[in-house]
């Protein structure tokens, strides 16, 4: 039986997500963050890196969020979440499953730390944490993350998802990065497209059933 080990609020979500969707038996093992929001100690029993998602299967282990959705693919889908290899769907499925954590990500991780060390530096150096962060905020983010968001929004502007006119896992692999964008820096005016696809992931039957299954709020706005 595959067990998802689950942390609150993370990107294993998208693991429960895509589960749901292929209907796929599975176990489901709770893991809360500390005071400190990290995930906790109990998660190096899994896999020694102590991070969200993993899933062992038996006396496999599989880590790393797309590494996680594909071997969930090869394991319990027929084909009906991931296009038919040599064509452009596939060619389109393959690119967005590796840039939601190789490109998208590391920009939105660095806009959270920042954010975070302004909150949570002390009163004393507080000011100074704040204009270190606005300085990168417009001299590096704001560019950085407004590049994709304007990429998003052209590639979506032709076609109802990413990889083409058919849901792919690629599309529940690239929810986070998008949502987290657009619950921070999004307008819905200038990323209609964006906020639109959303609507649609959210609208899934199998998105809310995941949802439900985790006990958190849609980590998708709107």
């Amino acid at each position: 039986m595959l067990t998802v080990h689950h942390l609150e609020n993370s990107r294993s979500h998208r693991v429960l997500w895509l589960l749901e969707e292929l209907g796929a038996d599975y176990e489901m093992e709770r893991y809360e963050r500390d005071e400190g929001m990290r995930a906790p100690d109990s998660l190096k029993k899994v896999h020694p890196l102590g991070k969200s998602p993993v899933v062992t299967d038996g006396d496999v282990t599989v880590a790393e969020s797309g590494a996680v959705l594909e071997y969930i693919l090869d394991e319990h889908d027929a084909g009906s979440l991931r296009p038919e290899q040599g064509t452009e769907a596939y060619r389109q499925y393959r690119y967005w499953m590796h840039y939601a954590e190789g490109s998208a990500m590391p920009p939105l991780l660095v806009d959270l730390l920042f954010n975070r060390l302004v909150e949570e530096s002390p009163w004393i150096i507080s000011p100074l944490v704040a204009k270190i962060s606005s300085t990168i905020d417009e001299e590096y983010l704001d560019d950085e993350i407004g590049g994709h968001m304007q990429f998003w929004e052209q590639e979506l502007a032709d076609r109802p998802y990413l990889a083409g006119d058919a849901f792919t896992a690629a599309d529940i692999q690239m929810s986070f990065p998008l949502a987290g964008a657009l619950r921070e820096r999004g307008d819905y005016d200038e990323h209609a497209n964006c906020f639109d696809y959303l609507q649609r992931l959210k609208g899934r039957d199998a998105f809310e059933r995941a949802s439900e299954e985790a006990g958190e709020e849609s980590p998708l706005p709107g």
